[in-house]
């Protein structure tokens, strides 16, 4: 079996005891038989190791840190979430709010401890809300660093995380959310009380031609217009895409310019990519073949 390694950071991988390099957001790719469940260890620099045996059972559930994608030629297995060597508790910054006390802390990952009334709650939250400072925002807090946002309650729940930047801190909470795809597309949002009430999609940009099937794709995902894209044949059918496509999560490019990846979450961890190709007639979009 063909079997790709990834990992959100720089890590160094070991199959069997053997290095085999380095691997981040650029995989490196093996022959592994899962029939000799061979041991695997990806080892970030500062962080704890993740292992694992590569087995039958280890493809049908892998552990907490790590993702499966299921592609045509092989598995591509994705470490991340890791956690740093040193465990003892480093605190970042207490506040006090009336009865509410939250400190900010680091304890293998980042947390929130909040301790009040109704409790003590751990939040864990990404690393990049390491400098945040929470105030208090309704009937909980809010945290912001530089390209993330978090509320929540006071009972610890986490009503909340987006990327993006706050526009608006009143009744109802705006943000400005970044989706990072091929054309830029960015979502003015609004929530309250948690609930997203109000969502509009705007663009930044026209799609490239060697990227038209990618914009494509990831303009139904989000629920933008997909008409622009479509030649005569289709656009009457354009509502209808979402249904056709099914809930895939995200896109990915191919080698070819009129193909890409759809994921699908098959269980917890373990997801499939499955592939369409476009076909054009005059610059849009005449057929949508499944692979």
């Amino acid at each position: 079996m063909r079997v790709y390694f990834l990992a959100e950071e720089t890590c160094a991988l070991t199959v069997n005891g053997a290095y085999l390099g380095i691997v981040d957001g650029f995989e490196r790719a093996c022959e592994i038989d899962p029939a000799d469940g061979v041991f695997c260890e990806l080892k970030p620099c500062g962080c704890q190791p993740v292992t694992f045996i590569l087995n039958e059972a280890f493809l049908l559930s892998p552990p907490e840190q790590i993702k499966l994608y299921y592609v045509r030629e092989g598995v591509a297995v994705f470490a991340g979430n890791f956690l740093r060597a040193d465990q003892s508790l480093q605190v970042i910054r207490q506040d006090r709010f009336g009865g509410n006390l939250l400190t900010l802390c680091m304890q293998g990952r980042l947390q929130l401890n909040l301790e009040n009334a109704s409790g003590f709650h751990i939040v864990p939250l990404p690393a990049a809300f390491a400098d945040a400072k929470p105030v208090q925002y309704g009937n909980g807090f809010l945290l912001e660093c530089d390209t993330a946002f978090a509320h929540i309650s006071e009972s610890g729940e986490v009503l909340v995380l987006s990327e993006g930047t706050i526009t608006e801190r009143g009744e109802t909470l705006r943000a400005e959310v970044p989706f990072h795809d091929s054309v830029g597309h960015t979502a003015l949002c609004g929530w309250q009380d948690g609930k997203l009430t109000e969502c509009t999609i705007r663009s930044a940009r026209e799609p490239a031609s060697d990227t038209f099937a990618l914009a494509f794709f990831e303009s139904v995902l989000i629920g933008a217009d997909p008409s622009p894209y479509l030649g005569e044949n289709l656009s009457e059918k354009a509502a209808l895409l979402k249904d056709y496509l099914g809930n895939y999560l995200s896109v990915v490019l191919t080698q070819q310019r009129d193909t890409v990846g759809l994921v699908y979450e098959r269980k917890a961890r373990v997801f499939d990519v499955r592939y369409y190709r476009v076909e054009l007639t005059e610059g849009k979009i005449s057929n949508i073949k499944a692979l």
